[in-house]
C-alpha cells in the first residue's frame, strides 16, 4: 500500500519548536530562519487539519492535538538516529541530558557517575547544573532533578528521597556553639527560601532570633562560606556527608528540618525514553541503598 509523502522537514520543525516551546530557538537548532519554520509548521497544520500550537506573546504552547504528536515524533526521530548510527558501523550510544541542581551533582552524583556508566555503557550521560531552576523545553533536556514540593506544572515528578536540614559551621566555630541560643551570637547564613532558619528555630525552641546573615543562591556557595567560618548556614546533610565525615564541617546541633525531598522530573508531553526509565530506576535504587 502507497503512503502519501511524509512532510519530514514540517515534522522535524514542529518537534523542534514544541521541544523549545520558542519558535527562535527551534529555528536556530534547525538552521533555518524563523520565517521558514513558520511557513513549515502552517504547512503541516493545513495538511493535518488542526491547529498543533497556540501562538503566545512570547513563545508558543501545544494544543491538544499537538500534544498527542509530539510524542510519537520524538520516539521516531530517536529511533532513525539509533538506526543511522548502526548502519554507519559506530556504537549506538543514547543521549541523555539531565539538568542537576548544584548541590545534588557535587554531593551526591558526581561520586556515582562511574557506577552509573558500568552499568549503562550505551548511555551517554550529559550533565548540566542549575541552581534549582530548570526549563526542560528551553534548554533542551531530557530530565531534571532539584528540590523541593514536586508541584512543577505540565511535568512529571518522581520522588527520590528527602534529606534533613541543620545549622553546619566550620570546625573553629563548633566550641563557641554549645547549645542553639549561641547562634545569637554567629552570622546565620541564608538561602532564598526565606522561611528555613525560622522554621529550624521554632523547632529548636528559640523566639526572638532572627537570620540576618549574608544570602546566597545555592547551598554550594553557602557551604563555601561556611568552610571559610562566615558564619552558620542550614543545608541538607546527606549532600554534604564526606565533608561532614571529614571534619571540615560541624553539625553543632541535633535538631533537624525537612524541607522537601529531590525530585526527578520531565516533561509530561514527552513519552518517557529507555534510557530515562533506567535512570530513573537507577536513581530510586542507589536512593534505597543509602
Amino acid at each position: 500500500m502507497l503512503r502519501p509523502q511524509l512532510p519530514l522537514n514540517a515534522l522535524r520543525a514542529f518537534e523542534a519548536a514544541a521541544r523549545h516551546q520558542n519558535l527562535t530557538r527551534a529555528a536556530d537548532e534547525l538552521c533555518v530562519s524563523q520565517a521558514a519554520l513558520s511557513h513549515q509548521i502552517k504547512a503541516l497544520e493545513e495538511r493535518l487539519g488542526t491547529v498543533l500550537f497556540q501562538r503566545l506573546p512570547r513563545g508558543v504552547a501545544l494544543t491538544d492535538e499537538g500534544a498527542a504528536l509530539l510524542p510519537v515524533l520524538t520516539e521516531a526521530f530517536d529511533r532513525i538516529g539509533l538506526s543511522l548510527d548502526r548502519l554507519a558501523g559506530g556504537d549506538a550510544r543514547e543521549v541523555l541530558t539531565v539538568g542537576v541542581v548544584g548541590t545534588f551533582a557535587i554531593g551526591w552524583l558526581l561520586p556515582r557517575l562511574p557506577a552509573f556508566a558500568a552499568a549503562h555503557p550505551d548511555i551517554e550521560l550529559r550533565v548540566s547544573t542549575h541552581n534549582n531552576r530548570a526549563d526542560l523545553a528551553g534548554e533542551g533536556l531530557d530530565m531534571a532533578i532539584r528540590f523541593g514540593d514536586g508541584d512543577w506544572p505540565g511535568e512529571v515528578c518522581t520522588p527520590l528521597w528527602p534529606t534533613p536540614f541543620a545549622p553546619v559551621c566550620a570546625p573553629a566555630l563548633a566550641d563557641a556553639l554549645r547549645q542553639p541560643r549561641d547562634l545569637a551570637h554567629v552570622p546565620l547564613l541564608r538561602s532564598f527560601r526565606a522561611d528555613e532558619w525560622p522554621r529550624w528555630l521554632a523547632a529548636a525552641g528559640l523566639t526572638g532570633l532572627q537570620a540576618r546573615g549574608p544570602q546566597f543562591d545555592s547551598s554550594l556557595t553557602l557551604a563555601s562560606a561556611v568552610s571559610r567560618g562566615a558564619g552558620v548556614a542550614l543545608l541538607p546533610l546527606a549532600m554534604f556527608e564526606h565533608e561532614l565525615a571529614a571534619g571540615r564541617l560541624l553539625q553543632p546541633f541535633a535538631q533537624t528540618l525537612d524541607l522537601g525531598r529531590y525530585w526527578l522530573t520531565r516533561l509530561r508531553s514527552r513519552r518517557e525514553s529507555e534510557a530515562a526509565g533506567r535512570l530513573r530506576l537507577w536513581l530510586q535504587a542507589e536512593g534505597d541503598a543509602g
